[in-house]
C-alpha cells in the first residue's frame, strides 16, 4: 500500500503553507509608521558661500542646433559653477542620517517635480524630489531633445521628445544622491537629480540661500553637496522648535586643485 506514503507527502507540502513556520520568515517586514507632526518640529537656514576667486563662466558651442544658437543669445554660459557675489547657488543641503529617519516614513507629496528643456538647458538645474513622487519631464523648445538619466540604483531610461510634444511623467523607486542628467542630442544639457526618502532636503537659490522646515528634534548629519566644489559633512543636534541657521564655506581654489 502506498497510502501512507501519499498522505505524509501531502502532509509535507501542506506544511509549507504561508502561514507555515517554515516560510514565515521569508514574509515581508510590517511599514514603518508614518511620521505624525508633533509641533516642535525645526526650521533650518542659511547660506552657501565660495572663498576664493570665481573662474569665468565659459560659453557653449550649441552650432550643432541652429535652433539652440537663437533660443541661447546672452544664456548660452555653463552653468556648473553659478556664484554671485561669493553666493554658491545648485548647492544640494539634506539630512544624510540621523533623528527618526531610519524609524519612521514621511508622506509622500502629490505635487509633481517638472524638469523643463528650455532654451537649451535643463531648468532647474538641480533639483531633488521624494521616492515614488512624479516627475514631469516638459520640452518647452521648437527643436528635439532627449532625457536620459544615468542612476545606479534606479531604473536607467532614455527618452526623447519632439517639439510640442506631451510631457512624460516617471518616478524614481530609491534613494540615491545623485543621478546625472543628459540630453544625448544636445551633449551640453546637464542637470542633476536628488532622489530622497525623507523631506529634509533644499537646493540654494540665486542668492545661495536655503530654508529646510519641519525637522524632528535629535541629532543629524548634514551635508552641502555641490558637483563642482565637492561636499562637507556635519554633526547637528537640533532641539524643539528651533530656528537654526547654519552656512557653509567653499574654497573654490582648493575645489578648482581638486578637479585639476
Amino acid at each position: 500500500m502506498r497510502f501512507p506514503t501519499l498522505i505524509l507527502t501531502l502532509l509535507f507540502l501542506l506544511s509549507l503553507s504561508p502561514t507555515s513556520p517554515v516560510l514565515q520568515g521569508t514574509q515581508e517586514t510590517p511599514t514603518k509608521p508614518l511620521y505624525q507632526p508633533t509641533g516642535n518640529e525645526a526650521t533650518l537656514t542659511g547660506s552657501i558661500i565660495a572663498n576664493g576667486e570665481v573662474p569665468v563662466a565659459r560659453r557653449i558651442d550649441m552650432t550643432a542646433d541652429p535652433v539652440c544658437v537663437k533660443l541661447s543669445v546672452g544664456r548660452n554660459e555653463l552653468q556648473d559653477l553659478l556664484i554671485k557675489n561669493q553666493q554658491v547657488l545648485n548647492t544640494f543641503i539634506y539630512l544624510k542620517s540621523g533623528g527618526p529617519l531610519d524609524s519612521v516614513r514621511f508622506e509622500v507629496p502629490t505635487s509633481e517635480v517638472v524638469l523643463e528643456h528650455k532654451n537649451c538647458q535643463y531648468a532647474p538645474r538641480v533639483f531633488g524630489v521624494r521616492v515614488g513622487q512624479s516627475v514631469s519631464f516638459v520640452n518647452s523648445d521648437p527643436t528635439i531633445h532627449n532625457t536620459h538619466p544615468t542612476p545606479k540604483h534606479n531604473r536607467e531610461w532614455n527618452m526623447s521628445q519632439a517639439a510640442g510634444g506631451a510631457a512624460v511623467a516617471r518616478s524614481f523607486s530609491r534613494a540615491e544622491q545623485f543621478i546625472p542628467v543628459k540630453d544625448n542630442q544636445h551633449p551640453w544639457e546637464r542637470a542633476i537629480l536628488g532622489v530622497f526618502d525623507h523631506p529634509f532636503f533644499a537646493v540654494s537659490d540665486e542668492f545661495g540661500n536655503y530654508e529646510i522646515r519641519g525637522v524632528p528634534p535629535g541629532t543629524y548629519k548634514l551635508v552641502a553637496w555641490h558637483e563642482k566644489l565637492g561636499e562637507q559633512e556635519m554633526e547637528i543636534t537640533i532641539v524643539p522648535g528651533e530656528n537654526r541657521k547654519i552656512d557653509f564655506t567653499f574654497d573654490v581654489a582648493k575645489a578648482r586643485s581638486a578637479m585639476e
